[in-house]
């Protein structure tokens, strides 16, 4: 009778407990709606597309410089604009990390953009909230996929170098340890795969790629590794900061080449070969480089899955006045 009652009440207390959990990420999930301005700032969405627009049109290199940054802000403490910050005297932030380093960019026109923001409507939106709004902004503006973002995301008050080493991928990082760091952050393989497909879009540096063409790999096009190896010397050579376009036909439009050029192994990373070098990602890649639509359908639905990591809400961290520092 007394084992019966203990384990009536442990089912009891397990059941409660499953209760105040579900109900608790319902709440922080209930903070995050596509409307969350529609009252406190009604022009702010539009304000942001402008600027966005304009930026793109300078420099169409900055659609890719956009998606990155809200996808490297996402992989470190959430979706909170800590990979923003600036360096102070109680922490060493994110732009110097070995991931972010002379590679992430487009941090002034987030500031463009959050300086016009702030002159309609002070103290109202997020710099996490510019960094998602601009993503999508971004990919529309070179004719990529749409997606509705959810908003009401606030800004930490912290960051972190040594988190963003050790969440952010790695150019040379294996399919596995690929595939562990994305399901971290609650992302499946097809999400990892699509939000990849984004590398159809911009650039990388010499020294990202330069192994990957002297390392004697099979797993590489020839004419493609001779083509590349002209702006990108062998180590001790220098060109380090040498760029290439990671897709070397169509490096300013949103499509699915990226996938194309996997699948000749024409990869520029190898973190972007491996997705289709014999593993469980391989059918991904065929999916995407036979369909577009579907390309763009999962790259949306991944967008805003991974905009939900972690995001600050209700009253936790703050709106910045400038996204660079904490209030």
């Amino acid at each position: 009778m007394i084992s019966s009652k203990i384990s009536s009440n442990l089912s009891l207390a397990c059941f409660v407990a499953t209760i105040l959990l579900l109900a608790s990420n319902m709440h922080c999930q209930a903070h995050l709606s596509s409307t969350f301005y529609a009252k406190t700032c009604p022009t702010g969405l539009s304000t942001i597309k402008s600027a966005v627009n304009a930026a793109i049109s300078r420099e169409k290199r900055m659609a890719a410089s956009l998606i990155r940054l809200h996808f490297h802000d996402c992989f470190v403490q959430g979706c909170d604009a800590s990979l923003l910050l600036d360096d102070t005297s109680s922490f060493t932030g994110e732009k110097t990390a070995l991931q972010n380093f002379g590679s992430v960019r487009g941090f002034s026109v987030i500031d463009d953009v959050k300086s016009k923001v702030e002159k309609i409507c002070p103290g109202v939106i997020s710099c996490a909230d510019i960094l998602a709004v601009a993503a999508r902004d971004a990919s529309v503006a070179v004719s990529g996929p749409t997606w509705t973002v959810k908003l009401g995301r606030r800004d930490s008050t912290s960051a972190s170098k040594d988190l963003a080493e050790a969440n952010l991928p790695l150019f040379f990082a294996s399919l596995d340890t690929l595939i562990t760091g994305f399901g971290n952050k609650g992302l499946s393989e097809r999400d990892m795969v699509a939000l990849s497909g984004s590398h159809t879009l911009g650039q990388a540096r010499c020294v990202t790629f330069r192994d990957r063409l002297y390392n004697n790999n099979t797993n590489i096009n020839a004419s493609f590794r001779t083509t590349r190896r002209r702006r990108c010397p062998d180590i001790g050579a220098g060109g380090d900061d040498n760029l290439a376009p990671l897709d070397l036909v169509t490096p300013n439009s949103f499509d699915n080449n990226y996938y194309k050029n996997l699948l000749q192994k024409k990869g520029l990373v190898s973190s972007d070969q491996v997705l289709f070098s014999g593993g469980s990602t391989d059918s991904l890649v065929t999916e995407h480089s036979k369909n577009r639509n579907l390309f763009y359908s999962d790259f949306a639905a991944a967008m805003i899955k991974m905009g939900d990591i972690e995001p600050l809400t209700g009253s936790s961290g703050q709106i910045r006045k400038f996204c660079n520092v904490a209030n």
